[in-house]
């Protein structure tokens, strides 16, 4: 897939999440910029982390089902439990998908770690596209970086 490179949105992300007064309105700014900005992101949200548990927060998109999910559960739970950011490009031939829309095509999941402990998983940054294949390394490098930015209103 090909998409438009936005290389205002990068900045107007990092600047919104330092401007929130919270981490709340950190998170939804975050969700918002990126939900406008980038038109193939058909779902965009952010699940915490409580316990053992992905409790869903901010989001824009279809209503989900999934408002928690165990660690090591669907994708969202393998990216947290592995610290690693996972992208699939085909939803429908990913066993750990769980379904929260039958448009949904393919997926990104980018854990937001705590800056001083990697180990340590705060959240994640959950973005499904309507458009099978939808993200590229631009979307990867965006999302790690704004993952990076919440991370220090979320600590």
């Amino acid at each position: 897939m090909t998409t438009t490179v936005d290389h205002t949105l990068g900045g107007d992300l990092a600047r919104a999440i330092a401007d929130a007064p919270d981490a709340t309105a950190a998170m939804t700014r975050a969700v918002a910029l990126l939900k406008t900005r980038r038109p193939h992101y058909t779902w965009a949200g952010i699940y915490l982390l409580d316990g053992d548990t992905l409790v869903l927060g901010p989001y824009l998109g279809k209503p989900s089902p999934h408002t928690r999910i165990p660690l090591g559960r669907g994708i969202c739970g393998a990216a947290a439990t592995e610290r690693a950011t996972i992208v699939v490009d085909d939803v429908d031939n990913d066993s750990r998908y769980l379904a929260c829309s039958l448009e949904t095509k393919s997926e990104i999941v980018v854990p937001i770690l705590d800056p001083a402990d990697a180990a340590i998983v705060l959240g994640e940054i959950d973005i499904d596209s309507d458009q099978p294949a939808a993200f590229t390394a631009d979307d990867t490098s965006l999302l790690q970086g704004v993952a990076r930015a919440l991370a220090t209103r979320l600590r």
